[in-house]
C-alpha cells in the first residue's frame, strides 16, 4: 500500500523518476511474493516509459535498474535464457553510460560492476553456480561502491561454492563476508541458512561453530 500511494504520489507530481523507482520497489515485492509474472510486468512496462528511454542519465540509469530487476525475477522464475537476455540489455545500458556512478542514493549508484554484481546473483538463482562464480571473477572487489556491497559479493561467492559442494572455500568467503559488514552478515536469513547446511552436511570446524553461533544457526 505505501509503495502505491508513492507511485501515486509521483505520478501526481509528474516526476518519472519516482514513477520509475516506485514501479521497480513494487516489482520487487511483488518477487518476493513469488509472483513472478506479475513482477515482470510492472518493471518492464515501467522501463518501456518513453521518458526513460529519451530522458537524462538518470533517466537511463533508471531504466537499468528496472531491467536489472526483471532479470533477477526472471531467474527466480527459472527463465535463464530470459534472465540472461535481460542481464546483457541492462549491462548494455550500463556501458554506454561511460560507468559514470549514477542515482547515487541507490546503493552506490548504476554503474557496470553493480550490474555484474547483480548477474552472480542471478545466476546463483537460476542454479548455476559455475556461471556465478565466472560472472565474479569479471568483478573487482574493491571497485565494489560500498561496504555492504563488497560483503554481498563475498556471501554470493559463498552460496556458489556452497552449492558446488566445495565446504571450504565457501566457508572462507561467509568469514570474509563477515569481516566486512558483520551486523548485516548475522542478520541476512540466507546466510543463516547457508551455515545450517554446512553444519548439518560435514564437520563441524572451530570456524563454522563460532560462525554458527554468531548468526543463530542451531549448532
Amino acid at each position: 500500500m505505501a509503495v502505491d500511494r508513492a507511485r501515486q504520489t509521483a505520478e501526481a507530481a509528474d516526476d518519472r523518476l519516482l514513477v520509475a523507482e516506485a514501479a521497480r520497489q513494487l516489482a520487487v515485492l511483488a518477487r518476493k511474493a513469488n509472483w513472478h509474472d506479475q513482477a515482470l510486468s510492472i518493471a518492464l512496462a515501467a522501463a518501456d516509459h518513453p521518458d526513460l528511454r529519451g530522458g537524462s542519465p538518470d533517466h537511463a540509469a533508471e531504466r537499468g535498474l528496472l531491467i536489472q530487476s526483471a532479470a533477477y525475477t526472471a531467474a527466480r522464475a527459472g527463465d535463464t535464457a530470459g534472465m540472461r537476455q535481460l542481464a546483457n540489455e541492462a549491462a548494455a545500458i550500463a556501458k554506454n553510460l561511460g560507468g559514470t556512478t549514477l542515482l547515487r542514493d541507490h546503493g552506490g549508484g548504476f554503474i557496470p560492476t553493480t550490474v555484474q554484481l547483480h548477474r552472480i546473483s542471478a545466476e546463483n538463482s537460476a542454479g548455476d553456480p559455475s556461471t556465478a562464480l565466472a560472472a565474479a571473477r569479471a568483478v573487482a572487489p574493491h571497485h565494489l561502491p560500498s561496504i555492504e556491497r563488497r560483503a554481498r559479493y563475498c556471501t554470493d561467492i559463498a552460496a556458489a561454492l556452497g552449492r558446488w559442494g566445495r565446504r571450504d572455500e565457501c566457508i572462507r568467503a561467509l568469514l570474509a563476508a563477515e569481516h566486512h559488514v558483520p551486523e548485516e552478515n548475522h542478520a541476512r536469513p540466507a546466510v543463516k541458512t547457508l551455515v545450517s547446511g554446512l553444519l548439518a552436511s560435514g564437520k563441524k570446524t572451530t570456524e563454522l561453530r563460532g560462525l554458527a553461533a554468531r548468526v543463530g544457526a542451531l549448532i
